[in-house]
């Protein structure tokens, strides 16, 4: 990549820095991108996918594979802490993990797919929405428009602090834990704080809650039994002290490598629920959100990753264990070869979605590049 295109990459991914948007509302983001890709030349441009997503296809001279590169739209509700000029706009979002650098390195591929068509097959490159939720990538494909492009490999990457920039890492099978958001209401009955035995007080069910759902997943090593159960709210009635509450809510996320312990996971969580609940007199209901199934790595698309990263000049480390965080690039796998790689954003980083993060431009050569010998491995 010559220093005049890296520059102006460089300000594509400022630019997209500059307008974080959440998921779902990722409408100026889709526009840019949507505009960029255009002066391009795809085949085909479709928008709109499953919420703001955009596709841009190149088709090949013969018929061959679908190869689908994915990257993600959305930013986060984090208030950026940054002298830089091209600062987030947008008070109270950021691109705090690095999407608009997964962004710009997608986008790269559009001007070398332009210049030069597969010889088979079709690329096709996807900018999702809504990836933070878990949402976008089962809104991408459940849209109908998908099935015009529906691949038959499907690769992405996420950057990694604590790499050294440029540096990959790869597994093969579990890539990303599955994890999900599991709110636990408690329905009890207010009373005068004189009298509280006059009503039905949550409270004892959520002293009993705290710990014991933490004791169904303490985490430990990501092998095939990890779960991890991590609790992040908990609220007891109203602010009030004339009030003996009648009503509470514990929230916790369920973290395990399998989606099969997950469901396991769940069972229990929920039984102990129920347990306490109907020892204390409470009604109960259990919701779940930020549902992510785990992200798990097809061996062959591992191969043609290990392939292009060390034709790009970066070799994969290859890593046994997954990350703990959760991606919807699993749901792609559902229905493809799939398989994410891992690529370094310095080793003195700060961590993703920390306030003071910031994509390093110096990583876009190196994943445009393993893309692009993807593309070209497998349809030449």
């Amino acid at each position: 990549m010559t220093p005049e295109r890296l520059a102006q990459l460089t300000r594509l991914r400022r630019a997209l820095h500059q307008i974080p948007e959440v998921s779902g509302a990722e409408e100026k983001t889709a526009a840019m991108v949507a505009d960029y890709l255009r002066g391009h030349s795809p085949d085909h441009l479709l928008t709109s996918l499953g919420g703001h997503g955009v596709a841009a296809v190149y088709e090949g001279r013969a018929g061959g594979p679908t190869v689908l590169i994915r990257c993600e739209l959305d930013g986060l509700p984090i208030e950026e802490l940054s002298d830089h000029p091209y600062r987030s706009a947008h008070a109270g979002r950021g691109h705090l993990c690095g999407h608009d650098g997964h962004m710009t390195m997608v986008a790269a591929l559009a001007e070398d797919l332009a210049a030069q068509r597969p010889a088979q097959g079709r690329a096709v490159l996807l900018f999702q929405p809504a990836e933070e939720t878990g949402k976008g990538a089962a809104a991408v494909i459940t849209d109908p428009a998908f099935q015009q492009i529906a691949p038959d490999y499907a690769f992405s990457l996420h950057n990694l602090p604590g790499l050294p920039v440029g540096q990959v890492a790869l597994c093969s099978g579990a890539a990303n834990c599955a994890s999900r958001g599991m709110r636990i209401k408690l329905t009890g009955k207010t009373s005068h704080a004189a009298a509280p035995q006059d009503g039905v007080s949550p409270a004892g069910a959520i002293s009993q809650l705290l710990p014991g759902l933490v004791a169904l997943g303490s985490g430990g090593d990501p092998g095939a039994d990890f779960a991890l159960v991590t609790l992040t709210h908990a609220r007891l009635g109203e602010a009030a002290f004339g009030i003996a509450p009648g009503e509470g809510e514990v929230w916790a996320t369920l973290r395990t490598v399998t989606d099969a312990r997950m469901d396991q996971l769940i069972a229990d969580a929920a039984a102990l629920a129920e347990q306490v609940c109907a020892a204390e007199g409470l009604g109960l209901s259990i919701e779940f959100d930020d549902v992510f199934d785990a992200c798990t790595n097809h061996p062959e698309a591992v191969e043609v990753l290990q392939a292009a990263c060390a034709a790009a000049g970066h070799p994969a480390q290859m890593r046994d264990y997954p990350q703990r965080w959760s991606e919807d690039f699993g749901q792609f796998g559902k229905r493809a070869k799939a398989a994410m790689f891992w690529l370094g954003s310095g080793e003195d980083q700060p961590q993703l979605h920390n306030p003071d993060f910031d994509f390093p431009d110096a990583a876009i050569p190196a994943g445009a590049g393993i893309f692009l010998h993807t593309l070209r491995n497998l349809l030449g």
